[in-house]
């Protein structure tokens, strides 16, 4: 996929004219309610690139006590520079942060700051890029948190939000261009943070959408039909014929008219709907149960009939 493609598909995966409420949706969210984490309350660059370090493929509640343990010892880059790098790399082991190397390139790194830089950080992502182990991701990272002049981050869990939530394709050009697209300007330290506590608390491998309230319910198109793979998610069993392709067609269709009773819905959904066979009344009325339970349809019952309408 070219620059150009995914800029396309970018813009035909946002709503446009949604683009403000989604960007006020996810913020509103994140600022009402968020996990605490010691370095979201630090602009500290040094203090932001140690928790990114610890941070790779190492859980977050693990990180906490390393991290607040590390900065006791060695509260900034310069004393770090100054330390013996065994001492680090022993730290590092000690704490089970995963492969020593990068102890090693976080020693360097701070030596960087400290001789190259006159002890002052960088602060655009292309200059973070240039100290020793410091990878785009991580770079862009420690510009958004610290400096807030970051690109938007797109790691496993942004990818999953908006594979699921705008059908974007399993393409890294895509991503990128549709996390720029959200991303609203000099925002990046929260929109970040945003993006990612998403990813970690309500869009998870398992997703906890309506148990973690997330704030893109209108707007998704997994939540709306019933779809959640996503790239780092294991394939679902074959969508055409599944509960969930027809629980997506129910959505759709209601989106379309105000209110439609049971046998004209299931009718327009499946071609072989016949009221009183297999795939009937009682086949329908199932799959409209579970979309009520979701709080996206609700149903009515007359004396004569049962019509449904989106909530």
């Amino acid at each position: 996929m070219t620059d150009e493609d995914a800029s396309q598909a970018a813009t035909a995966a946002v709503p446009a004219d949604d683009l403000a409420s989604i960007r006020d949706a996810l913020l509103s969210w994140y600022e009402a309610d968020h996990r605490e984490f010691p370095w979201r309350e630090t602009d500290d660059p040094y203090e932001i690139l140690v928790s990114e370090v610890m941070s790779q493929q190492t859980q977050l509640g693990r990180v906490v006590d390393a991290w607040e343990d590390f900065l006791d010892r060695w509260p900034t880059a310069a004393d770090l520079s100054a330390a013996d790098r065994a001492d680090v790399v022993a730290f590092w082991s000690d704490h089970s942060l995963g492969y020593n190397n990068r102890a090693r390139y976080l020693h360097e790194a701070a030596r960087q700051v400290s001789e190259e830089y006159d002890g002052e950080f960088p602060q655009t992502p292309e200059e973070l890029s240039e100290l020793m182990g410091v990878g785009p991701y991580t770079a862009n990272a420690v510009a958004s948190f610290a400096f807030n002049n970051g690109n938007a981050v797109v790691d496993t869990n942004v990818k999953r939000v908006l594979y699921r939530a705008f059908d974007v394709a399993d393409d890294d050009a895509a991503f990128e261009a549709t996390a720029a697209e959200l991303l609203p300007a000099g925002e990046s330290r929260v929109w970040n943070n945003a993006m990612m506590e998403l990813g970690g608390v309500a869009c998870e491998k398992k997703p906890r959408c309506d148990e973690a309230g997330c704030p893109w319910r209108e707007w998704c198109h997994a939540y709306q039909t019933g779809d959640f793979t996503a790239p780092d998610v294991p394939t679902q069993p074959s969508f055409e014929g599944s509960r969930r392709q027809f629980r997506g067609r129910i959505v759709r269709l209601l989106g379309e008219h105000d209110e439609m009773d049971l046998d004209t819905l299931g009718h327009r959904i499946r071609v072989d709907y016949t009221p009183d066979g297999e795939h009937g009344r009682e086949w329908l009325r199932d799959l409209l149960s579970d979309l009520s339970e979701d709080g996206l349809v609700q149903v009515e019952e007359g004396d004569d009939q049962i019509s449904a309408r989106l909530r």
